[in-house]
Parts: structure tokens; sequence; C-alpha cells
């Protein structure tokens, strides 16, 4: 069993969240395929390496937003790198899409003026 690889391993290896690969189950595009006797889901490097072949990505008029956000201009670098995430997700997933930045923190009603 050592060649399965944990929900969470999988969602590394795919770039996408757990839930993302639960939600996969539900449709019927990913299956585990094995699962531990305690039910936790476990997959083959191969069936994880066949999922592009299930997903279809519609083409139509939607755009997709993607937002980056740091909390002050000290992370400067952190956005740049966010959006180059971003950016090559989308592109490689054949989105129309859009990516939103911002530089900003929340504000603090009990900050020492």
């Amino acid at each position: 069993m050592n060649n399965l690889l944990s929900i969470g391993q999988a969602s590394k290896v795919l770039g996408v969240s757990i839930q993302t690969l639960r939600n996969w189950e539900k449709r019927g595009l990913l299956k585990p395929d094995n699962y531990t006797k305690g039910g936790e889901r476990r997959y083959k490097l191969e069936s994880l390496e066949n999922i592009n072949k299930n997903i279809v990505f519609h083409n139509d008029s939607r755009k997709t937003i993607a937002y980056a956000r740091v909390s002050s201009a000290d992370q400067k670098e952190d956005l740049i790198r966010q959006v180059q995430v971003l950016e090559l997700y989308c592109s490689k997933l054949g989105f129309n899409y859009e990516v939103i930045q911002d530089l900003g923190s929340g504000m603090n009603y009990y900050k020492k003026a």
C-alpha cells in the first residue's frame, strides 16, 4: 500500500484542494483506487496522471477572476509570486481570466493612533 497516495498527497500532486478531489469523486471524474480500513481514500499516481482526460472545461463567455492580496508594501514580492502562480494556473487550464491585485490591510479600530 506504500505506492498509494493519501487525499492530501494527491491534492498536492494535482495542485487542487482536497475538497476539489471530493467534488470530482461525487461527479464521477475521479475514483479512489483503494480505501484504508478507516475509510480514507488512496490514489495511485497513474490514476492522477489520467485525471485531465476526464475533466471537461466549458469554453463560454464566463470569466474567472483570480484575486491576489497582501497586507503591506513589505510583501510586494509575495504579491508578485501570487500573481504568477494564479496566471500559470488559469492559463494552464485554459480559463478566460483576469487577475486582480490588492495591497492593503483591514482596519483595526483598537490600534493606538
